[in-house]
């Protein structure tokens, strides 16, 4: 079917969340996310564009790891559609259970055993499969992909967030509607400056990774039930259908489908 996409979640495995799309045409904003990804191409051409617009063409069987905070896009090529699978893991989880995978740069893979070993890990996570087994398997092919050899590694953003803008990333974790006015303040600089030293370190302005922290945010509100219209008011959107824009510029997907 085209344009088709479903996820799967499991309140028995609360750090892992799965997506398949099939000819899919949706194209991504850059953004980040507090998991750790794992993309695999299943059919079609597309484009992983890393830090600071650094691109990397895919293809079928492609896999691509994303470390949390890593500002990202990966569409398909110009007027093509395109098959994919997305893992998103928990970070905390995923660094106590296999601390050997990069967590510091993102990685391309083009290893066939590898992709297929996705493919049949993510098919069980879908199935009707013990928890256990998922688990299980999921742990097997974590530990396969940190163990694989000829990667393509992109340089992450920076190698260190400048002392300046600590306190504005600390705020804005804290007040996500912080205005650019009060995070200048904290940085010590004129607004023209912030928004191009923070782009120079993150990837993004402060109002593009504010937008992408309200998502993320949203995710989380949608998948514990809360009401669109409650979460985009808590969130600082200018109302529902703000919040839906923003939410499948950065997703995908609409917010009612990422709930389903």
């Amino acid at each position: 079917m085209p344009g088709d996409t479903a996820f799967w979640r499991d309140p028995l495995l609360p750090h892992v969340e799965s997506r398949r799309a099939c000819r899919s045409r949706a194209c991504y904003k850059p953004h980040s996310h507090p998991t750790y990804s794992i993309g695999a191409v299943d059919a079609g051409g597309s484009v992983f564009t890393g830090s600071h617009g650094r691109q990397h063409p895919l293809s079928s069987g492609s896999l691509v790891l994303v470390p949390a905070g890593c500002v990202h896009a990966c569409n398909p090529l110009s007027g093509a559609h395109w098959s994919y699978q997305m893992l998103h893991l928990d970070a905390h989880w995923l660094q106590g259970q296999v601390p050997r995978l990069r967590t510091d740069s993102a990685t391309v893979l083009h290893a066939p055993a590898l992709y297929a070993q996705f493919c049949s890990m993510n098919a069980l996570l879908f199935s009707g499969a013990p928890a256990a087994d998922k688990q299980a398997a999921l742990l097997a092919f974590l530990h396969a992909c940190a163990s694989a050899g000829g990667a393509y590694t992109l340089p992450s953003a920076a190698a260190r967030i400048p002392a300046q803008l600590q306190p504005v990333l600390q705020a804005l974790q804290a007040q996500p509607l912080a205005s650019l006015e009060h995070l200048s303040h904290l940085a010590g600089m004129s607004r023209f400056q912030l928004i191009r030293t923070f782009r120079a370190a993150t990837g993004m302005t402060p109002h593009a990774y504010q937008l992408n922290l309200g998502v993320n945010r949203a995710r989380d509100g949608l998948q514990a039930g809360s009401a669109l219209a409650d979460i985009a008011s808590e969130l600082g959107f200018a109302d529902q259908s703000h919040l839906q824009r923003v939410f499948k510029a950065h997703a995908g997907i609409t917010p009612g489908r990422y709930r389903r």
